[in-house]
Order: structure tokens, then sequence, then C-alpha cells
């Protein structure tokens, strides 16, 4: 048909030209190493990698159009050669500007380059004017681009209106460079409308299809990633209480319910712990493990595939499960289990599920090493803390020893009374040395025989009050924490006070927790050690320093920094220790 007699027709046919280019276009799309555009990291190998890319999806752009020759519109499988008069009117331009969009100048410029000497060798009509407009199409779009660097992939709206300039270009172009104007404006009149529209339709299509394909995979990481950071949140609490039969049966029904596949099994190097979906009716837990790729996945710690019920071994011919992926488990290295994802057909075990399947056994061995490490690290602060109150009882012994010892020859009577005295707090020291946190009324029943002690001692030259509050006793605090701040004061404050000496032990409730005074109207503190006292052990002659030291150490690793011991002198004389508990504080050992 002529050229001039149906621009409908000529758009029509180019759309159906396009129509296969995107098509081209979309596979390209799939090529991982096209992420590098849309992220703009390009250098100077992957700038040429592009630049020939879409130079030949160019190319296939044109050959995809229709040749015009003394106004008639004819098709073409593959033209080799163009005769004078003859030109290819196609769609070259939308790939050079879909380039210079994503790939920036550089891209642009060689994408249409590559098109120009191809156009040159080609030859045919206004060769010099479809040379230009290639290689300037893909250097502009390239600069246009920067200014929506801002944005992964340009908008479809926007790329709608920079695809017109390219052919609107081509065609000054060929009204510029021309011997025969008459009949080029007769060309342009008749191509000019249809290769606008075409292009920047074209254009505007390819930009969607990179979004749409960019959100689909974008939305999909983030759906594994959130299943995968669920499945790490609900199974933890199992996995700290060990993996056995209930905790089993527990994991296998929640990824069986998260993954949506027909049953799981969980096992330990010797058995079946777990078994939930179908199969149930035959498949038991407690039953040894039989099949040769359970014993591979064990053997060598790596993933096993079993396609066919004659590799899952299954005695029973009715058996519905005949494929199945088999996940080592491991901890501290080794391999203590087995995670076993069983499904209807081998042709459901896709690329997706072993690659899923990688990431869950990380996942749950990450999870059994989080959580030994988290017990090894309880166990050290047990010992730390064991250590410390190993510390302060042949501390409180020895002074108490001394006392007995020096009064066996002056009241015998009264060292009696302090034995059984004694007695009754080393009765407690062993109720009470496995416990990390006692009642404030258990520590007060302790502290009142060891009050009662130093009564006997100190009858005329020292008094202790004890006053707490309704409602306090129930407070949680380390066992043997008030015993030795009182003998602090009675060793180092009140030591050189003959009579009169006063000892004050107040717990008051203030709001949600509890507050403990203990104060003197001694010597006080020496101010040069008042900013050290608690953070770290004290040697000097005057002491203070290691028992208190030791009480802080308990009080802030057990309950926490609220508890830190607050040191000062007060200003009528003497000194004054205050810390907090709260009234309800989850120990780890409640006896």
């Amino acid at each position: 048909m002529r050229a001039g007699d149906n621009l409908g027709d000529l758009t029509i046919i180019l759309f159906e030209r396009i129509g296969m280019l995107l098509i081209f276009a979309f596979m390209l799309t799939r090529i991982p190493s096209f992420r590098y555009l849309l992220d703009r990291e390009l250098s100077v190998k992957t700038t040429i990698y592009h630049s020939i890319i879409f130079g030949i999806l160019a190319i296939a752009g044109a050959q995809a159009g229709v040749k015009i020759a003394d106004g008639q519109i004819t098709s073409h499988i593959w033209v080799l050669q163009l005769a004078e008069g003859e030109m290819l009117v196609g769609s070259s331009l939308v790939a050079i500007v879909i380039s210079g969009l994503f790939g920036g100048p550089y891209v642009g410029l060689g994408a249409g380059t590559i098109v120009a000497v191809y156009c040159y060798l080609l030859g045919g009509e206004h060769v010099l004017a479809v040379c230009l407009a290639n290689m300037l199409s893909g250097l502009i779009a390239g600069y246009t681009a920067r200014f929506f660097s801002h944005e992964r992939v340009i908008a479809s709206e926007k790329a709608l209106f920079i695809g017109m300039f390219a052919p609107i270009l081509h065609m000054a172009f060929l009204l510029i460079f021309t011997s025969t104007p008459e009949e080029t404006i007769e060309l342009v009149n008749t191509i000019g409308i249809p290769l606008v529209v075409t292009n920047s339709v074209a254009i505007a299509i390819f930009t969607a299809m990179i979004r749409i394909a960019l959100n689909e995979k974008e939305q999909e990481a983030a759906l594994e990633t959130k299943r995968a950071l669920k499945i790490a949140e609900e199974t933890l609490p199992f996995l700290k209480r060990g993996l056995n039969f209930q905790t089993a049966a527990k994991i296998a029904d929640l990824l069986r319910e998260e993954l949506k596949i027909p049953a799981v099994a969980l096992t330990d190097t010797e058995k079946v712990l777990a078994h939930t979906g179908l199969g149930f009716d035959h498949h038991h837990h407690n039953q040894p493990i039989r099949s040769q790729f359970t014993r591979l996945a064990i053997e060598t710690g790596e993933i096993q595939a079993a396609y066919g019920t004659e590799q899952i071994q299954c005695n029973n011919p009715d058996c519905p499960l005949q494929a199945a992926i088999i996940v080592p488990i491991r901890e501290s290295g080794e391999v203590t289990g087995l995670i076993q994802l069983f499904f209807r057909r081998s042709q459901q075990i896709r690329a997706v599920e072993i690659a899923f399947a990688h990431g869950l056994g990380k996942l749950i061995s990450n999870q059994l090493d989080a959580v030994a490490a988290e017990k090894m690290k309880t166990m050290v602060q047990e010992a730390e803390l064991r250590h410390l109150q190993a510390q302060v009882n042949p501390h409180f012994l020895f002074n108490t020893l001394h006392v007995i010892s020096a009064l066996i020859q002056k009241n015998p009577g009264q060292a009696r009374g302090l034995i059984v005295q004694l007695g009754q707090i080393l009765r407690s020291s062993l109720k009470l040395s496995s416990a990390s946190l006692i009642t404030l009324n258990q520590e007060s029943t302790y502290l009142h025989s060891y009050i009662e002690i130093m009564k006997a001692r100190f009858s005329d030259q020292l008094t202790i009050e004890v006053d707490m509050e309704n409602g306090v006793g129930a407070a949680m605090i380390p066992p043997f924490t008030l015993q030795p701040l009182v003998e602090n004061c009675i060793n180092h404050g009140l030591k050189n006070v003959s009579s009169g000496g006063m000892i004050w032990i107040k717990a008051k409730k203030k709001g949600n927790s509890v507050v403990i005074e203990i104060k003197d109207n001694g010597s006080g503190f020496p101010p040069t050690l008042i900013s050290c006292l608690g953070s770290k052990p004290l040697q000097s002659e005057k002491g203070n320093g290691i028992a208190i030291y030791n009480v802080n150490q308990r009080l802030t690793t057990i309950i926490g920094e609220t508890a830190r011991l607050q040191f000062r002198n007060r200003s009528s004389g003497g000194s004054l220790i205050t810390f907090t508990l709260p009234i309800s504080v989850k120990g780890r050992d409640k006896k």
C-alpha cells in the first residue's frame, strides 16, 4: 500500500512489530546483570556490554519495521542492503532511548553509535539523518535521565513524554539533510505521527514492565524474609527448651503451617522425634532412621533431595509422600538432627524450595548456637555469682569467730549464745546459698541473727534499729546483701565511736520499687573513696572495699543497674548507703 493512504494502518503495523521487540525486552529484564543499570553501578566493561546488548536490540527493532520505497510500504524478512530511495522505518529509537534512560549518556551513545554504523553500512535514503538521529537520541536521553537519578526506574508517564523527542529529532534531521524537500515533507507527514506515537508508547510500556518486574521480585524477597524471621522468632522458645519429642512436634507444626507443605518431620541422629501432616498414620515418632538419603545427610552435613518413594524408603505402598528435602541441623558445627520437608510429587521440589531449605537449615542451626551461647553465658554468670557469694560468707564468719574467741574466756555464757546464733546463721546460709534471689523477709530473718550477735558484742556501744514498711517483704534481693553493709558500718563507720553508735536500716515503698537505706552516725566515708566505692575492689588500711564491691556486683548482675549502691556522707555525720529494688524481679533461682 502507499504510505500516505492510511496513517492508522501504518501505526497498527508498527505496533505489531514493536510487540515483538517488547517481548525480547521483557526477556532482557530477566538477565541479572541488567540490574547494574538500575543501580547506576557501571564500569567500563559493563558500559560496553550493555551498549552492545541495546545496540543489537535496536538493530532488531529497525529490521522489525517496514521498508518504504518510492512511497510504497512493503514487508520484508531481513534487509541486507537498501537501494537508493529505500529506507527502514522501525523501532530502533526505542531501544536507544531506553539504553540512555537506564544506562546514562555513555551507554546511550554507545548503543546509538552501533546502530548508526549498521545503518551506514546498510545504506539507503536519508542515511546521514538516520545515523545522526540514532547517536544523538541515546546521548540526549542519557543526560535527560540525570534529572531523575533519584528514581530507580523512571515513571512511565515521564518516559512517555521523553520518548517523543527521539522520533521528532529524527524527522528534523530528515528535513535538514535532504536534497528533495517536497518528497521529504510528504514522507515526514506520513511517518511522523505513527513513529512518535508508537515509539513513546513502547518506551512507556518498557519502563512499566521493568517497574512491575522489580516490584514483584522485591515483594517476593520481602515476604520470604518476613516468613524466615517469623519462623526464627516462633521456634526460638522451643529450641531454648531443647530438641525433644514435645518441642520437635511444636516446631514441625509451625514449619508445616508456614511453608504450606504436606508434611514435616524432625529427627535427631537416630530416630524420628516428630512427624506432622500427611503420612502421620504410618510415619510415627520414635521410629529409627532408615532412609539412605537421611543417613547421608547426617554423615555429610549437606542437604539431600529424595525424588521418589524408593529414595524415601517408606514401607507403606499407599504413602502419599513421594519426595522430600532433608535438611541437616547443626549445633556447634556438628549435625545433631534433621528437618525433613515432604512433598506429594517430585515436581514440587524446585530450585526455590532447595534454596529456602538451605536458609532454613542455617537459620535453625544459628538459633541453636545462640541458645547454647546464652546457656553458657548464664552458667558463667552463675559461677561468678557463686564466687562473689563465697567471698562474702567467709568474710563474715571470720569476724564472728573472732568475736566468739574473744568472749570464751571473758563471758562463756555469752559465747555460747553467740554460737547458737551462729548456728542459726549457718543453717540459713546452707538453705539460701543456692538461690540467686530471696525475699526481703528471708533476708531480714538472716540479718536479725547477725544483729543479735553484734548486740551481744557491743551492748553498751551500739544500737541497731530496723524499720520495714508494710508491703515490702515480698521484694526480691540477692541473699547476704544487707549483712555485709551493716558490718561495714560497724567495722569502719563506727570504728572510733566508743558509745552512742547508731545504725538505722529502713525499707520503704516508692512507686513500684522498694528503697533500702542503711545509715550510721559514725565518721563517714573517706571523701577520696566515695566515687570508687562499689565500682572496683579497693585495698586500703581502712578497708571498705571488697565486701561492698561484691555486694554491688551481685545487685547489678542479678537485678540490673537500677539496684546499684549509692554512697554519700550525711550532713549531720555518718554515712548513708541506698539502693533500689523492684517490687517484682525475674530471677534465675527463686527459692
